[in-house]
């Protein structure tokens, strides 16, 4: 989170200094282009910085969730909880069934994350009307685990080595082997998960977690630039989809 922080003030920094360059203003107290050039200097490296800090490996000592089975080990991740007044069944069903048309902001955020290019179907693409989980699952995603009303697990590759080919069909124990060893060098598994917990007899809470491990140093590196970036776009996507789940849920 600290690299997060560190790199946007270094983005605001280096915009303000950008609009200074053309017309100072003065409430900025940036009052010449020469400084409003060493402000946007500065922001450029604040923003290097922050993308260089070292991301800290997390290890699951005792897996108490699927998750935990298959991401024992990462160095990025993002966790957000939404309480739902609706038993678990009626919650795991509106998560099966959210469409992205019902996520505020989804499209707005998917369509920025792939600079405005159409591209195929996918879930920053997803089509109308069809459950953003099924669309993921379909394109890629995979289903790593499934317990009904209570948690299900996707994973998919962040990063891998150019020119690199699956050599034959993805499963649950190739994906989970990724997240136990460096042996293979390039790659960057990522995994989420939707967990329901029982909050009272017609409530709960539902959880969203995504864990990334790089499995070297160099993409380690590679990826936390990228992953500071795009957290908060990430962050609000997370969170509106869980809202978008409890409005569907709490309808019925």
């Amino acid at each position: 989170m600290l690299g997060v922080v560190v790199v946007y003030l270094g983005l605001i920094a280096a915009f303000l200094g950008g609009v200074s360059l053309l017309r100072p203003p003065s409430f900025l107290a940036i009052r010449t282009r020469r400084q409003a050039a060493l402000v946007l200097a500065l922001g450029f490296i604040v923003v290097v910085m922050g993308g260089s800090l070292p991301a800290r490996e997390v290890r699951v000592a005792t897996p108490r969730t699927q998750l935990d089975q298959f991401a024992p080990m990462y160095q990025f991740s993002e966790f957000h909880y939404i309480r739902i007044a609706a038993p678990k069944e009626q919650v795991y069903r509106a998560l099966k069934l959210v469409t992205a048309d019902e996520i505020a902001l989804f499209r707005t955020l998917t369509w920025l994350r792939r600079f405005g290019r159409p591209g195929p179907e996918s879930i920053l693409n997803p089509p109308s009307q069809v459950p953003v989980l099924d669309v993921a699952a379909r394109t890629s995603f995979l289903v790593l685990a499934e317990d009904p009303d209570l948690e299900i697990v996707l994973g998919t590759l962040v990063a891998a080595p150019p020119g690199w080919r699956p050599s034959g069909k993805p499963t649950p124990d190739g994906f989970k082997a990724l997240f136990v060893t460096t042996n293979h060098p390039g790659f960057a598994p990522a995994a989420m998960n939707f967990r329901i917990v029982d909050a009272g007899p017609t409530a709960c809470t539902l959880t969203t977690e995504t864990r990334v491990y790089a499995t070297d140093a160099l993409t380690r590196r590679r990826f936390a630039r990228y992953w500071r970036v795009i957290y908060p776009g990430s962050a609000l996507i997370r969170r509106m989809w869980l809202r978008a789940i409890a409005r569907r849920a709490e309808s019925r």
